[in-house]
């Protein structure tokens, strides 16, 4: 979903119905509340220039050019098959990335398509490795950035990155001149992220490669220089908030960091060195800004996603960005508890499905899909002496009174939350209650969402801390819910989730008595260096760390007293399945 900078239009994926997997392009005309279909699906993706005048999308390498006034779609004649297109903010030139182990970034426009940078064939190598333009490189996606290239704010530039054995940054100018981005590179090779838009030049952050430190740099887009606006630093990891860095209206750069000090453990925002949120706020997203009545139009609120006590709740906040005195104010805009999520520009605040225009309410987006099909009432609970987020969920219509197996959910493993407010989160696992279990979900040390020493004690130390929460856990659960049979515990999860599962029936056997590992990560030397040295370090450096949390290494230790299904991987001394249905792990786990 996204909103046009001036506020009329709001412009949407959505499909026909439940039975409908291919979404279609819808707009919103805020005035009226009018829904109108634009464009049929399949639509995976699509972009638009600044006040949604204009859209673009890709199928099947073909560009289609969508002129959101008069509601027509055109094709779009392109020299080379298009991936990723995305209008200029004025809406004249489309720009696009060619697919392939080479990609170019082109754009097409009135002038005509023409190469803007590429390095096309295989007979074009660097150190090994095919060299690619505007396409997010491995590390970034680790980092959950997914763009590889960015319009300037009145559509004459592009920053693109070069990837090849590193990633390099470069000011590409439509008139056919271009400047490279300098920095550093080798001592901070991670671009996690890149923001251009009104207010100022490009901003980036980039980390060295131990993640420990970090630069938050502004690009002077005449030359290509580059100047420090902060510097991010933690002895485990780095951990950008989404949303940032990025230019407010008085010229301020806004910064996420962490508050640890004087008893504080908070993930906030800065703005050029000032605090801006409370440190109760943890802020998960910076989604945009909205006028604040009676300020001038430079110090608007800032519309953040967050929690404010409670991980399992997302709330909605408008945080106030001016200084003049009172301190740092979060006002909760979302009036229910939940999981909410919100979209915000020009005035205009999308929240969940209701449209907001200033205080009034002007349209809620219709809802096609089918009605939930379970309604779970999961425990939520706060354990241990570490407040662990912890839930139980009973069969529908469970009478207590008799023992029932447990079944352990680790969903996606340490950095993902399980234990949340959202219904949809918990389909799946009232079907596994359904089945005869009561399944409980702790969300360990190492998971985002209660503080950020809570999500990096784990640091070369994820398998133990991981485990020794989950068996606390259970334990102390076991006082608040005596129907739960320790005797019967069962356990499962899915890649790094995976992975703890069977951690878990191969180092506490007397604990876990049966598990389903899904893609477990089996070897973490074999992972992305990103994301294995952010949890367990230098790998050259800590290969007993590494040896620690192999599969196999445990797997030696064991003495395989325990059964353990391992679905899409193999281990030696284990039986392997590619694929295995939910009724067959059901089977397996019944015993």
């Amino acid at each position: 979903m996204t909103i046009g900078g001036d506020g009329s239009r709001v412009v949407f994926l959505r499909s026909s119905g439940p039975e409908d997997p291919h979404a279609a392009l819808w707009l919103l005309t805020v005035a009226t509340a009018e829904e109108t279909l634009i464009a049929d699906g399949p639509i995976d993706s699509y972009a638009i220039d600044r006040d949604a005048r204009v859209a673009a999308f890709a199928r099947d390498g073909r560009l289609f050019r969508v002129d959101l006034l008069g509601r027509t779609v055109t094709e779009v004649a392109t020299d080379e098959p298009a991936e990723d297109p995305r209008p200029d903010p004025i809406g004249r030139n489309i720009g696009y990335v060619t697919p392939g182990g080479s990609a170019a970034l082109r754009v097409v426009g009135p002038g005509g398509d023409r190469l803007m940078a590429g390095e096309p064939g295989t007979a074009w190598r660097e150190h090994g490795g095919l060299i690619t333009w505007g396409v997010p490189d491995p590390a970034a996606v680790q980092f959950g950035r997914r763009r590889g290239w960015w319009w300037s704010p009145d559509g004459g530039q592009i920053l693109a990155t070069r990837t090849a054995a590193g990633t390099s940054l470069h000011l590409l100018d439509l008139d056919d001149g271009w400047v490279d981005v300098h920095w550093d590179r080798e001592t901070y090779p991670y671009v996690v992220n890149v923001r251009w838009a009104e207010g100022g030049g490009p901003l980036i952050t980039v980390l060295r490669r131990m993640q420990q430190h970090g630069l938050v740099l502004a690009i002077d887009p005449r030359t290509g220089e580059t100047q420090v606006h902060a510097e991010l630093a933690d002895a485990r990891w780095v951990e950008p908030v989404e949303g940032t860095p990025r230019h407010l209206p008085d010229g301020r750069v806004l910064v996420g960091g962490e508050l640890a000090h004087d008893g504080f453990d908070a993930r906030c925002l800065f703005a050029d060195g000032s605090l801006l949120t409370p440190p109760g706020l943890y802020v998960r997203r910076v989604v945009g800004t909205l006028p604040r009545t009676g300020t001038p139009s430079g110090a608007p609120d800032l519309v953040v996603e967050g929690t404010d006590g409670d991980p399992a709740a997302q709330s909605v906040f408008r945080v106030r960005t001016s200084l003049s005195g009172g301190g740092a104010e979060a006002r909760k805009v979302s009036s229910t508890p939940g999981w909410h999520r919100a979209e915000a520009s020009g005035d205009v605040l999308v929240m969940d499905d209701t449209v907001w225009r200033a205080d009034a309410r002007v349209a809620t987006l219709g809802n096609l899909a089918a009605p939930l099909p379970y309604h779970p009432r999961p425990a939520l609970e706060r354990v241990t002496d570490r407040r662990l987020p912890a839930a139980v969920l009973y069969p529908t219509g469970f009478v207590g009174g008799q023992k029932i197996p447990v079944l352990v959910t680790l969903g996606d493993g340490p950095g993902h939350q399980q234990v949340t407010s959202d219904p949809a989160a918990w389909q799946e696992r009232q079907w596994w209650a359904d089945a005869g279990f009561a399944v409980v979900s702790v969300d360990s040390r190492g998971t985002p969402g209660v503080a950020p020493s809570f999500e990096k004690v784990v640091h070369r130390r994820l398998g133990d801390v991981a485990l020794t929460d989950q068996v606390d856990a259970l334990h102390v659960l076991l006082g608040k819910h005596p129907d739960l049979d320790l005797s019967s515990v069962s356990v499962r999860g899915t890649g790094l989730g995976g992975w703890l599962a069977a951690m878990a029936v191969l180092r506490r056997p007397e604990v876990f008595h049966r598990a389903v590992a899904r893609r477990p990560v089996t070897d973490w030397t074999a992972l992305p260096a990103p994301f294995a040295e952010r949890y367990l370090g230098d790998r050259l450096d800590s290969a007993d760390v590494y040896a620690h949390h192999s599969l196999a290494e445990a797997a030696a230790q064991s003495d395989h007293s325990r059964p353990l299904l391992l679905v899409g991987s193999s281990l030696p001394g284990f039986d392997s399945t590619p694929s295995a249905t939910l009724d067959e792990e059901l089977a397996f786990l019944r015993g």
